[in-house]
C-alpha cells in the first residue's frame, strides 16, 4: 500500500513531516482538581487528576515524595468496530506504567511527602497516537490541578513507511507494521523521558525518526503553552469581573 503519494501527500492529506490538528481544553470534569481534553487529529482523550491528598492504603504512603498513580482505559465505543481490548489487560496495564513513569519525572513529588496524586486518562475516541495524547492530556490536567513540575511533558511519535519517516502517524498509519517512535519530552529542560520503540532501526533512520518526533513534542509543547496562558488570562480577567461587580 502507498503511504505517501508521488505529491508527497499521505492519505489524509498531510505532508510526511505535518501534525495532526491539535485542539485542547482545560477544566472539562467539574469534580476533579484537574482536568483536561486532548485532542490529536481524530484522537480524543480526556484526563482526571486527584490530589495531591491523604494515601488511601497507608502502605503504599512514601515519606520523602507523594505517590503517583495513573489508571488508563478505552471507552467501549472509542475505536468504532475494530475489536477493543477490555480494561485492565495486558496493554491498558503497560500504557498506565508508561504514563506514571512520564508524569513522575515531571512532578515535583519530594515537595508533597506522604500524599497521593491520581491520574486518570480515558480514550474516547482512537485513531493512532493514544499513548502521547494521553501524556499530553494528563500534563494539561496537572497543570490545571496546580501541582508543581520542573516543566511540562509532551509526547508525539514517527514512524517509518516506505521508506519516509512520518510524524505523527494516524491509525491507518501506526497499524501498518512499520517501524515507530514515541518521545516524551520536558521541552524547557531538553531531556527526553520517554523513548519507545517497537522495531528495529538502522542508527541514521532511527535518529532520523527520533528528531522528527522530537520536533512534534516541542510543537505540542508550543501549543501546550499557548493553552495555559489562556486559560489563565481568562481565569485572572474572571476573578477581577467578580471583584469588580
Amino acid at each position: 500500500m502507498e503511504y505517501v503519494s508521488p505529491e508527497g501527500l499521505r492519505l489524509d492529506g498531510r505532508r510526511p513531516v505535518e501534525m495532526r490538528q491539535l485542539r485542547a481544553e482545560i477544566g472539562v470534569v467539574a469534580k476533579a482538581d484537574g482536568s483536561a481534553m486532548f485532542e490529536m487529529g481524530n484522537t480524543k482523550v480526556i484526563a482526571a487528576v486527584y490530589g495531591p491528598r491523604e494515601v488511601q492504603n497507608r502502605s503504599q504512603q512514601i515519606t520523602d515524595q507523594a505517590l503517583v498513580r495513573c489508571e488508563y482505559s478505552m471507552a467501549n465505543f472509542s475505536t468504532g468496530d475494530r475489536m477493543r481490548k477490555p480494561k485492565g489487560d495486558r496493554r491498558s496495564t503497560e500504557i498506565s506504567l508508561v504514563i506514571r513513569q512520564t508524569m513522575e519525572a515531571c512532578i515535583l513529588t519530594n515537595l508533597m511527602p506522604r500524599s497521593q496524586i491520581d491520574i486518570f486518562v480515558q480514550v474516547l475516541q482512537a485513531d493512532g497516537g493514544t499513548r502521547s495524547a494521553c501524556i499530553n492530556a494528563a500534563t494539561l490536567a496537572l497543570a490545571d490541578a496546580g501541582i508543581p513540575m520542573h516543566d511540562i511533558v509532551t509526547s508525539c511519535s514517527a514512524g517509518y513507511l516506505n521508506s519516509i519517516p512520518l510524524l505523527d502517524l494516524n491509525y491507518v498509519e501506526d497499524s501498518a507494521g512499520g517501524p515507530d517512535v514515541t518521545v516524551g519530552i520536558l521541552p524547557t529542560l531538553d531531556k527526553v523521558t520517554l523513548l519507545q520503540m517497537d522495531a528495529k532501526l538502522p542508527t541514521d533512520t532511527f535518529e532520523d525518526v527520533m528528531q522528527l518526533a522530537t520536533e512534534g513534542c516541542k510543537a505540542v509543547a508550543n501549543y501546550i503553552r499557548e493553552v495555559k496562558t489562556s486559560f489563565f488570562c481568562l481565569i485572572v480577567i474572571w476573578d477581577l469581573c467578580y471583584n469588580y461587580c
